[in-house]
């Protein structure tokens, strides 16, 4: 029956008969943070691009471990600035890799918290590329024993999950016969699935010193323009064994978030990029738009879109929002 008698805004009238029929919640477990970790004792150097987030030493990095469990806040996802580059990559799956310290440091000290690490040769190369180069061009197959091997030595280093970020055709599988047979088999692999090449990655680029010094990523990165593709990706990489799969960037691929939801029964995280933090907090610095508010809607909008886990450099202050109710 029509208006009168179907009111909708019945049901809006208060704050306890909003929340009581809210169709999407938000949790702290929902989260995961970003942990850019570099070489030394007692750095914690701000993001000039990222206002809030920091480079830190692995004992600063144990630090944020330890407060993201007194937030609720599971786990958190490594990326590495190691103290030196070279054309492979090699500080990627050195046993002394600085990712691999922190691994360690972090399972030592915070044993309940969720570390997973990003599997990505980008931070590692002196080019910024993915994987190994030659003639100007980013090789895929050659790419995969390297990245087979980096997944293994985080494994070895204690890693609760491996997650490939590289968009090299063909890695989930290798990274999962690289795992099996190191005997890592009961490790799960979280597989950048549909990772697009955005503009939107500019602020972590600086984050972890992983611009490429020619060209760009457009060749094995996705196209902003395509949606079908995404739903292949992801198809290819559950196929190959990947365990959850991820959506990046976010907010501005918030339909491919939902077509993957509707279409496949595997766990979805969708990454809130850096560009996407950054530009929020720029618009509240400015007083353009209110901080939590924003901080909040974002992050339900991914919720809503069917993310089951959001990877977010709010994750802390989302949190402390959630539990001052």
């Amino acid at each position: 029956m029509a208006f009168p008698v179907q009111r909708p805004r019945r049901l809006r009238r208060t704050p306890v008969l909003r929340k009581m029929v809210r169709e999407t919640d938000l949790s702290p477990s929902d989260f995961i943070y970003p942990l850019f970790v570099c070489p030394g004792r007692g750095v914690r150097t701000e993001i000039q691009a990222m206002p809030g987030c920091y480079r830190l030493s692995v004992d600063e990095t144990v630090a944020e471990g330890q407060e993201l469990l007194t937030l609720g806040v599971p786990a958190a996802i490594l990326f590495g600035l190691p103290p030196s580059k070279d054309a492979e990559g090699s500080g990627a799956w050195a046993e002394d890799g600085i990712v691999q310290q922190a691994v360690r440091a972090l399972k030592k000290s915070v044993p309940d918290l969720f570390v997973i690490t990003d599997l990505c040769l980008c931070e590692y190369t002196d080019h910024g590329h993915c994987g190994r180069v030659d003639g100007g061009e980013v090789l895929n197959d050659p790419t995969l024993e390297l990245l087979a091997r980096t997944a293994v030595a985080q494994a070895r280093a204690g890693a609760d999950l491996i997650a490939p970020s590289d968009m090299m055709d063909g890695r989930v599988a290798a990274i999962r016969k690289a795992l099996d047979g190191g005997g890592f088999s009961h490790l799960p692999i979280l597989s950048y699935a549909a990772k697009y090449a955005s503009a939107f990655y500019g602020p972590f680029r600086e984050a972890a010193d992983s611009a490429p010094q020619f060209g760009d990523r457009r060749a094995y990165q996705m196209d902003p323009a395509n949606a079908r593709e995404a739903m292949r990706e992801v198809a290819l990489d559950i196929e190959e064994g990947a365990d959850i799969v991820m959506v990046k960037p976010a907010m501005p691929c918030l339909d491919i978030v939902r077509r993957v939801r509707d279409a496949f029964d595997v766990p979805l995280a969708a990454y809130q990029v850096s560009g996407e933090y950054s530009m929020i907090v720029a618009a509240a610095r400015n007083g353009w738009v209110n901080r939590n508010l924003v901080i909040m809607e974002s992050l339900t909008a991914i919720r809503r879109a069917g993310a089951d886990l959001v990877l977010t450099y709010f994750a802390k202050e989302a949190s402390r929002l959630l539990k001052a109710g």
